[in-house]
């Protein structure tokens, strides 16, 4: 299998976030990449396929906060990365915002997801993995892995969250749709992909499939719940499908089998797969209770689809397993 990674995704690096009432060492750190690395061995670089496959997903004014916005902090007087602490209640009307603390919120959901002076260059050089590695497979490879981080699941077309600033899946998915590809989604993340659903909810051209914990007990906890399955044309393009909080391997094949009964009903010509290593039962942050060896198993019953199919790494905290969690699915694969 051919691996894609940039060493500019490094860039990204912020010092702390809010967590749990504090703030914390900012958890997405770079030596998550680093063990990836170490677990999955040589991996081929990343091309630049420029802007215009972001701007197909992400609006305007929130791709010029991404690249603004440190710089913007600084220069109102701020020390440390940019923040936002003030959101709207519910989601108004566009405003032409001046000041940065209100920009923040304006385009993001959540407090843990700093914006550090490298994260436009890491975002970008990770949406641009993700896109290398679909082009090997639009270009007759069978698979191939993205090394993304930061992730993407959580951000929405305007919006970022949940250590996600640009949806590298969704990137990679509506590049794959412009080159007349019908494609599905599937992904395995122990958080919701609620920027993903967001996306593409309003359409059916796109499937969404979604394993992931009962957002009732976990973030992002305003989306993800199995009555969500679209609107509009993309009613019946959504599929959720929550566990409960100790699920472990044999409660969770029930559900990837839902899941990809679902995918080969919609016939799709290509699967993307956003895969979090967070359903780790040693990870930090999550609570499920998969084990390294059941990643593999994961991975060969995914591949049993017979579909052409990119992997995007998204979450997984437990760093000293990650390396070969990972591993382990794609070896599945």
């Amino acid at each position: 299998m051919r691996c894609f990674w940039d060493k500019r995704q490094l860039a990204h690096a912020p010092a702390l976030e809010l967590h749990n009432g504090g703030f914390v060492p900012f958890a997405e750190s770079p030596e998550r990449a680093e063990a990836v690395l170490a677990g999955i061995g040589a991996t081929e670089a990343a091309f630049d396929h420029g802007e215009a496959p972001l701007r197909a997903i992400h609006s305007e004014a929130y791709l010029a906060l991404l690249w603004s916005a440190h710089k913007d902090w600084r220069a109102a007087g701020r020390e440390g990365d940019a923040g936002a602490y003030a959101w709207p209640v519910v989601r108004r009307r566009p405003l032409d915002l001046e000041r940065i603390d209100a920009r923040l919120g304006q385009h993001s959901f959540d407090a843990s997801s700093p914006i550090a002076e490298g994260t436009w260059e890491g975002a970008y050089w990770s949406a641009q993995t993700a896109l290398t590695a679909l082009g090997a497979v639009l270009g007759g490879d069978k698979v191939a892995f993205a090394l993304c981080r930061p992730p993407g699941h959580h951000a929405g077309a305007d919006y970022l969250g949940g250590y996600c600033y640009l949806n590298n899946a969704a990137i990679a998915a509506e590049a794959a749709v412009a080159a007349g590809r019908r494609v599905a989604i599937l992904d395995i993340d122990y958080h919701h992909g609620n920027g993903t659903q967001d996306i593409f909810y309003a359409r059916g051209d796109v499937l969404f499939v979604s394993i992931h914990a009962d957002p009732v007990m976990d973030y992002p906890y305003f989306w993800g719940h199995a009555d969500e399955t679209g609107e509009g044309a993309g009613k019946g393009a959504t599929l959720n499908l929550p566990l409960p909080r100790g699920a472990d391997l044999a409660a969770y094949l029930p559900a990837l089998n839902t899941a990809l009964e679902r995918i080969a009903a919609f016939a799709p010509e290509l699967l993307v797969v956003s895969y979090g290593a967070d359903t780790y039962a040693g990870d930090p942050i999550s609570h499920f209770k998969l084990e390294t060896s059941d990643y593999r198993v994961l991975g060969e019953r995914i591949a049993g689809l017979g579909l052409p199919s990119v992997i995007v790494m998204e979450g997984g905290y437990a760093v000293d397993a990650l390396g070969a969690n990972i591993a382990g699915f794609l070896e599945g694969f």
